[in-house]
């Protein structure tokens, strides 16, 4: 594992877990099957800009020193968001394409990634395209679905009207 590996893993921890010492980082690592030792891991902690503080029930953690809430964004934020940027949302799968002006797809990826919502696995934004890929147990139809009511479309996917 490379060190960049090594310190993408930690700041995930770190995120998801509450951990309080370097100590505590390195048997958790540990658990993985990733070696390191305590003054590698505290060397990681201290490039990755991490802080100790008192989470929101007293508890003493470490946190990266530019994260500003142990929360995750509200789902108001994304469905402002979507609501503002998304003009169509289309799956097949477990994948979900969201259509943006140009220039926006990363604002809403963005917000989908901040926002946590329950089976998204993760989002890459384009100039006006985010790809979403879902867990294959929600699906691309079903997060599609509740994309286009966040975003306030009906829900019916964008594509060729057929002529009557």
């Amino acid at each position: 594992m490379t060190k960049t590996q090594r310190q993408h893993r930690i700041g995930e921890l770190i995120e998801r877990e509450r951990i309080s010492t370097a100590a505590q980082l390195v048997t958790r690592l540990q658990s993985e099957g990733i070696s390191a030792t305590q003054a590698t891991v505290t060397r990681d902690l201290q490039e990755l800009g991490t802080i100790k503080v008192r989470d929101e029930n007293g508890v003493r953690r470490i946190v990266t020193a530019t994260a500003s809430n142990f929360t995750h964004a509200p789902l108001d934020h994304l469905r402002r968001m979507m609501g503002e940027w998304v003009v169509s949302v289309e799956s097949s799968e477990n994948l979900v394409v969201v259509r943006t002006p140009p220039g926006c797809a990363h604002v809403v990826a963005s917000a989908l990634d901040r926002s946590a919502l329950d089976g998204v696995l993760g989002s890459v934004a384009g100039d006006d395209t985010v790809l979403v890929i879902a867990e294959e147990r929600r699906g691309g139809m079903s997060l599609a679905t509740e994309f286009r009511t966040l975003a306030g479309l009906d829900d019916t996917p964008a594509g060729p009207k057929k002529d009557k």
